[in-house]
């Protein structure tokens, strides 16, 4: 049987994982307290404890991230945490560094993160053989080169639809680190990606000023969930462990009427259960974006930069039609709200943005009119009631359940059967006393029977079996369907599926023989766990204070030239020169045959 297709979404805190679960989520990935790739994204024990014991009665799963690459000392402090996490519950454990291999680990679901560069078949291969139960593959790859992958292994797939991209192979972008000492592979990312550069030829002549020529669009492959699920994804990605709650919100929500579609259609089965109701109509344009970009998943590839802003450009509202001393008009047949935020580029091609006062009819009288002119196009990057619905009450996750109310021979039972199959009887041992008024005892054992707002459960189907309309107190009926609701949970998560994970120490052979500093290995514990796999030669991470010049810091898809309108059809174009903010001069060196490009630090 195919396995179940999954929903998975960030968590930057216990609220926006609770938000991510309520509004569809069939997991959640989630930062520890420490080593975290996201390292301003930790969480503690207690929170995450939480999480989980929000999430299971979904049949919502909880990974937890520890994925970044370790020294030997973190090693052990590693180990005691994952062993914590794995007592709370934790579905699963995201990793990064295989010296975490070497040590007793509990018998936790391992996941390959996305920083291991999981981008081969030999890759994903040898990492199904060692025992991880499942790959997070890189964002690069295209949908025939993951379908590749699927045929010639068996392992659970995880692919990224949603959120930013980071312009470096993951696991795989030294710049941070080369430049100031922060580390993505430590959690500590300085985001260069994100910065002003310039480009100049060889001869020193200057082809683009002050523009972010590294910061990408953010990635949307909404329209390809149903070819992704052919490729052999299981499960679908939202980035975004930095977010807040009401974009974790939108997102998800979005995606789970998406997914939900193309499993109908396919006769497949979401990851875990309930039924979403949404309290808001979700819209990806609404939350934080620097424009989309499929990011070349079927091979053909456009422009993915966002080279005029890193920041969020948000929807498109309309063009200005007219400027007044305080105010401007605007055609759209968007509806416009007072504390909205809205943005601009102006005659230089930077943003600027502003905020909406108030609104009269088609004029709109912002905090500052600087920069507005006629002509221009106005975005709204901050749609203030939009969010206030969401923070509100973004959602309800219903479980359906059926409800049978029978007699026993010294009273009552009800019984009940969830979505899953899980049933449970609870008896009643009461007087049974014929209802005088047999309308009005029927209507009221039928609505508090199946009065279970504050619960997690709703009752789709209720049958009332009694040979007679007995007259029942409120507070019995009400006792008999709190103990129903506690039985049924109680069922609910004594059979909830559980994987079991762990890693078989072999020696299958490992997909290199040497490896360099891009093999990020930081401890001895990891350069065993390559040694036994047949690795001969292991240089040292580059956190261990390599110097970087004249040594590649990048390896992207993004290509400047393509960007620029600049591409040729040479085999080989000529190098380009890049220049940031402080000076740091690096080398752009392209890959025409593949179209990408490498950056190396300047000798």
């Amino acid at each position: 049987m195919r396995e179940k297709i999954e929903l998975l979404a960030p968590a930057k805190d216990l609220q926006a994982g609770i938000a991510a679960v309520k509004c569809g989520a069939d997991a959640v990935y989630i930062g520890a307290q420490r080593f975290s790739a996201r390292e301003a994204a930790g969480n503690s024990i207690v929170d995450i404890e939480k999480l989980i014991n929000f999430a299971h009665p979904y049949y919502a799963k909880v990974y937890a991230a520890v994925n970044t690459i370790l020294n030997d000392r973190e090693l052990i402090e590693a180990e005691k945490l994952i062993h914590q996490l794995y007592e709370k519950g934790v579905d699963g454990l995201i990793i990064q560094d295989v010296g975490l291999l070497e040590l007793d680990l509990p018998p936790i679901p391992l996941i390959a993160s996305t920083q291991m560069d999981n981008s081969t078949v030999d890759k994903v291969k040898f990492l199904e053989d060692i025992g991880f139960s499942r790959v997070i593959l890189a964002r690069e790859l295209t949908l025939k080169q993951i379908l590749e992958i699927r045929r010639a292994t068996s392992i659970e797939l995880e692919f990224f639809v949603h959120g930013a991209l980071c312009v470096g192979t993951s696991g795989q972008c030294y710049m941070s680190y080369a430049m100031g000492g922060r580390s993505g592979n430590r959690g500590q990312c300085a985001q260069p990606c994100r910065k002003l550069y310039s480009l100049k030829n060889k001869n020193g002549e200057t082809i683009c000023d002050d523009r972010y020529l590294l910061s990408l669009k953010d990635l949307n492959l909404s329209q390809y969930l149903a070819e992704l699920i052919d490729a052999g994804i299981s499960a679908f990605k939202i980035e975004g462990r930095l977010k807040n709650a009401d974009y974790v919100a939108n997102i998800t929500g979005f995606y789970r009427q998406k997914l939900d579609e193309i499993l109908a259609a396919k006769n497949l089965r979401k990851a875990s259960s309930g039924i979403v109701q949404l309290n808001f109509t979700p819209d990806l344009s609404k939350s934080f974006n620097r424009g989309f970009t499929d990011y070349g998943i079927n091979g053909r590839r456009g422009k993915i930069g966002s080279i005029d802003t890193p920041k969020s450009i948000g929807e498109m509202i309309g063009k200005v039609q007219k400027v007044g001393r305080d105010y401007f008009e605007v055609t759209s047949e968007a509806q416009l709200h007072n504390a909205d935020g809205i943005c601009f580029f102006d005659d230089d091609n930077n943003l600027q943005g502003t905020v909406i006062n108030r609104v009269e009819g088609r004029k709109v009288y912002p905090q500052k009119m600087n920069g507005i002119t006629a002509g221009m196009l106005i975005y709204r990057n901050y749609d203030h009631s939009f969010h206030k619905l969401i923070q509100k009450t973004p959602a309800h996750r219903k479980i359906a359940l059926m409800m049978r109310l029978y007699e026993t021979a010294d009273g009552i039972a009800l019984e009940g059967t969830d979505e899953d199959g899980n049933c449970a009887t609870v008896p009643k041992v009461c007087e049974k006393r014929i209802a005088q008024k047999t309308e009005a005892a029927k209507q009221s054992i039928s609505a508090q029977l199946t009065k279970l707002g504050n619960t997690i459960f709703e009752c789709n189907d209720f049958r009332n079996e009694l040979g007679e309309i007995y007259f029942f107190p409120v507070s019995e009926l009400n006792e008999l369907r709190r103990n129903l609701v506690d039985a049924i949970l109680k069922e609910r998560l004594k059979n909830r599926p559980v994987c079991k994970g762990g890693i078989e120490k072999n020696n299958v052979p490992y997909t290199e023989t040497c490896l360099d500093y891009t093999g990020n290995v930081f401890n001895e514990k990891a350069k065993e766990f390559y040694q036994r796999h047949g690795v001969k030669e292991i240089s040292p991470a580059a956190e261990t204070g390599i110097d970087f010049a004249g040594k590649r810091v990048m390896k992207t898809k993004h290509c400047i030239r393509r960007q620029l309108d600049l591409c040729t059809s040479d085999a080989a174009a000529e190098e380009l020169i890049l220049i940031d903010e402080d000076g740091n001069r690096f080398e752009l060196r392209f890959r025409c045959a593949d179209c990408g490009m490498e950056i190396y630090r300047n000798k």
